[in-house]
Order: C-alpha cells, then structure tokens, then sequence
C-alpha cells in the first residue's frame, strides 16, 4: 500500500467514489435521511489536489481510501463553515498545546475507506499522514462530526487522536467540534 498525494490523474476515480460512496461514512440506518455525508463535485476535487491536500491510500492501483484537508476559504461557501470559521474567530479553544484560531487551523474531512480496508488501520496511517503534510503551514486541523455518527466519532477520536473542543448546534442538528495537532501533541 502507498499513500500520497493524489495528482490530477486520480481525479476521475476520486469523483466516481465520491458519487457512489458520499454516505459511507454513516450507518445504514442513517443513510437517505436527514443526515448526510459530505460530498465534493468535480470542479471542488481538482481544486482540493491543486492547491490542499488530498492524500490516497492505493492497493495495487486502486484507492482503498483518501482523506482531504483544506484550507478555509476554500469553504467559505457553505453555512456550516461560516458558522465554524465565525466561532474560531471569536470563541477561544484552548488545547495542552495552544490556542486553536482561523490563522493556524485548516478543515480537515471527510475520510473515507473502503469497506474491505476498514479495522486495517488505514484510517490511522491516513490521518498520520495528512498531519505531516498540513504541519509545515498549520498547527492544527479542525473537523465536526454530528451527534448521530456515533462510527466517525470513536474513530477520530480513538485511532485518529483529536481532541473534543466543544459541542455546538446548527440547523436544529447537533455536531462535535474536534481538533488534531498536526505534531501529534494533543
């Protein structure tokens, strides 16, 4: 297995997953209600390889799971993301290794394996990996996960060690705001 950096030539099968697999992070008995995955179009991938980070774990030419970081202008369009960036501006979220702000935090998610990868450890080697390459511009990467998805909760929590910094509701739904240190300290 290798993980990298997905390059443009990726994108193709990047977007086929993204159209097939956009609510794979949920339990089946949360898929097509009200609470969905978060899916990118085309245009959004190629934007997140040229200039984010989109990394890949490829088995033998096929991707077995990739994750992306951005950062956060690049989401500046969605109400969550306003919201987010809002309070990282205001609110103060202090870890054991600093004050996480808009300047030195990115967006990371979603993450997704697949079905045969999964309890591998891929998901650790992914975030391990997203980290070294966010770290050199961002101390920090910022995610929330809503109060349903109780499978992506333990697993950011557990295997991809962040840390919980608050809980908060938009839209009648309830999220988990969550942070890594990207050197792996919290």
């Amino acid at each position: 297995m290798v993980i990298r950096l997905a390059t443009r030539a990726d994108l193709d099968a990047i977007a086929a997953l993204e159209a097939n697999q956009w609510e794979a992070e949920l339990a089946p008995d949360q898929r097509g209600g009200m609470m969905t995955g978060q899916s990118f179009s085309r245009q959004q991938l190629d934007e997140l390889i040229q200039n984010h980070w989109l990394l890949l774990a490829d088995v033998g030419g096929e991707i077995a799971g990739y994750v992306i970081a951005g950062r956060w202008p690049f989401f500046g369009n969605w109400p969550l993301y306003r919201y987010l960036l809002k309070r990282l501006e205001t609110d103060r979220f202090e870890t054991g290794s600093g004050i996480i702000n808009k300047a030195n935090s990115c967006q990371y998610g979603p993450i997704w394996i697949a079905p045969s990868q999964r309890g591998s450890g891929l998901f650790f080697e992914l975030v391990s990996e997203l980290k070294k390459e966010v770290a050199p511009q961002y101390s920090y990467m910022v995610t929330f996960i809503a109060e349903e998805n109780e499978r992506s909760f333990a697993a950011h929590t557990q295997k991809g060690n962040m840390q919980v910094l608050d809980f908060f509701e938009f839209d009648g739904r309830g999220y988990y705001l969550l942070a890594a240190d990207t050197s792996g300290a919290i």
